[in-house]
């Protein structure tokens, strides 16, 4: 039995799970439009497909070692939060503006500034794992900012109301 994989299939494997993963959420996309224009066996499709499509990804992430222990994994998530917020995202707001694109360039801030969020959240998770803390998250539909308390009146990065909290279970 093979051990180790080569280099090819590794890249093959991430190109996979990076299609895979968009499949998923454009199925997800797809669905919530069917809904609301009615045509819910259709709108039951797409969810399946984008289940599906999950599935795979989730295959494509575990032969890529990917998933470790939960203290790994939320030690590797930080750093994925830490490096988007601070490496990835501000070169791609920069350009945005640059050409005028507004509205790229306001989905990049917010992710960046969530993707801080969500990265203390992982380092308070991380300090208090042994903990018996039980925390209720809700997430804001606009820009996905993480609340582990109480809902805000407001998003502190988008201003969406309240309202506009989902709260995950």
């Amino acid at each position: 039995m093979k051990t180790t994989m080569d280099e090819k299939t590794l890249k093959n494997l991430k190109l996979a799970f990076q299609g895979e993963s968009e499949a998923h959420f454009r199925n997800v996309a797809f669905a919530k439009v069917a809904d609301k224009e009615g045509y819910a066996q259709i709108a039951r499709l797409f969810r399946a497909i984008a289940q599906a499509e999950s599935i795979h990804s989730l295959k494509m992430l575990a032969l890529r070692g990917i998933v470790k222990d939960t203290e790994q994994n939320l030690e590797r998530s930080f750093g994925t939060e830490t490096f988007a917020a601070e490496q990835a995202l501000p070169p791609m707001i920069a350009e945005a503006e640059q050409v005028g694109d507004r509205a790229a360039a306001t989905a990049f801030s917010f992710s960046r500034d969530v993707e801080e969020t969500h990265a203390d959240l992982y380092k308070k998770a991380i300090n208090d794992m042994m903990s018996e803390r039980d925390n209720e998250y809700h997430v804001c539909t606009v820009c996905g900012y993480i609340t582990d308390g109480e809902v805000p009146e407001r998003c502190p990065i988008c201003g969406a109301k309240a309202e506009m909290f989902d709260k995950v279970d």
